[in-house]
């Protein structure tokens, strides 16, 4: 029987809507937060510092990620360093390629050297771990972000890839690996028994952690009485163009 209690991994919440961050950060099980300009800009955000400090008032004592957004990599370190004053508990969310496809290496290796807390995002393959894990300091605390739920999208397991990666980063005792992008529940159950030690999730994620361990035949009852009771409430109904015979004995 799966067991909640038995995830090891740390779970991040991630998202850029205030409500939804408020209500996870009285939430002991989150851990951790990131968040993204594509999530900033769905959720509305105009002021990326504004909105950055109203999370920080929420969030004062556990991790929480914020990303770059040029594309230069001397801009990337500039803004990096601007980032990482805003909190203790702040990461830098560095690409692992500007959108030219250049290995953003110069920029970790610089920023993690001088003590700023990284979060090296966007990576789908285990070489691109190998060569981040090159340029991180093994005396800053890190993330690695690999998208397994991307490498899923493509057909292709993630979880060899997570193997590969935890392997990889193992010299560095201070930089943590997170199974990114997840697309079902069942993602925190593979990242716990791969060893991952963080996962992030949405709020439609983390919304289902109460289901695990939930019981296969009472939740098969659940779903008959959903799809009857919404069918009720739908008013549906038809005439039949002949009786059904009733079953014999």
């Amino acid at each position: 029987m799966l067991d909640s209690k038995a995830v090891r991994t740390k779970i991040f919440a991630d998202g850029a809507d205030l409500d939804v961050i408020s209500r996870f950060a009285r939430d002991p099980r989150i851990k951790g937060f990131t968040t993204n300009p594509t999530l900033m800009r769905k959720a509305g955000v105009a002021d990326y510092a504004g909105f950055a400090r109203d999370v920080l008032r929420l969030i004062p004592d556990r991790p929480i990620s914020f990303e770059v957004f040029s594309d230069d990599f001397n801009e990337m370190v500039d803004q990096a360093t601007e980032i990482a004053s805003w909190g203790r508990n702040v990461y830098v969310k560095i690409p692992v390629t500007n959108t030219s496809g250049e290995f953003s290496g110069r920029v970790i290796r610089q920023l993690s050297g001088s003590g700023v807390q990284l979060n090296v995002t966007a990576i789908l393959t285990a070489e691109q771990v190998r060569d981040v894990a090159k340029c991180l300091a093994g005396d800053t605390a890190s993330f690695v972000s690999v998208f397994a739920g991307r490498i899923a999208d493509t057909g292709r397991d993630p979880i060899p890839v997570i193997k590969q990666a935890l392997d990889l980063l193992r010299p560095l005792p201070r930089a943590e690996l997170i199974w990114a992008s997840p697309r079902e529940l069942l993602n925190v159950i593979q990242a716990s028994e791969t060893g991952c030690h963080v996962i992030t999730a949405t709020a439609e994620i983390l919304a289902k952690l109460p289901l695990i361990g939930k019981d296969l035949t009472e939740y098969s009852l659940e779903t008959v009485k959903m799809f009857y009771q919404d069918a009720l409430a739908a008013g549906y109904q038809f005439r039949l163009k002949r009786k059904i015979a009733s079953a014999k004995p």
